[in-house]
């Protein structure tokens, strides 16, 4: 039997890093990943905009007026998860590859996920954070940091 094999939070944060390569943001990339307790995946998102709203057209930067960046306009990664989400999410865990925002934390908490599983927290030192935490301790949801780094895929020669 091979022993080589990826863990589930590899597994389920492989996934989350693949999602975040979708997004067209420029300086942050986000991906999230829901599993039920079966270990099943029931949604997959990556921040990104609206529905319907063309790339090319909304800001991409951070700085400036409110409205020339992208603040307002990105649906984060775990919402478009939640969003996404093709089963009841009570009891499931999300892995995200940077821990949620305040704004994440309340919808996290409502859906009924139980368990953040996340790779990155480089807003540790934020309101934010610190709002984000402060909810999820009341609520119960626990959470965990994981080193996931690059994942090591077999590599073919084989011709198709």
């Amino acid at each position: 039997m091979r022993k080589d094999y990826i863990s589930w939070d590899q597994y389920f944060m492989g996934v989350a890093k693949l999602s975040a390569l979708r997004s067209k943001d420029p300086s942050t990339q986000v991906g999230a990943c829901i599993i039920n307790t079966g270990k099943r995946i029931v949604g997959i998102g990556y921040n990104g905009l609206p529905q319907g709203c063309d790339d090319q057209t909304f800001p991409w930067g951070s700085d400036g007026d409110f409205l020339d960046t992208k603040y307002p306009y990105v649906v984060h990664a775990e919402a478009n998860a939640i969003l996404n989400a093709t089963n009841n999410l009570k009891g499931a865990s999300i892995y995200v590859t940077l821990f949620p925002c305040n704004e994440c934390a309340k919808l996290i908490i409502q859906s009924g996920i139980q368990e953040i599983v996340y790779e990155s927290n480089k807003y540790q030192n934020s309101k934010e954070h610190e709002a984000a935490t402060k909810m999820l301790k009341a609520s119960g949801v626990k959470y965990r940091q994981i080193e996931v780094g690059e994942l090591k895929y077999a590599k073919t020669t084989e011709k198709l």
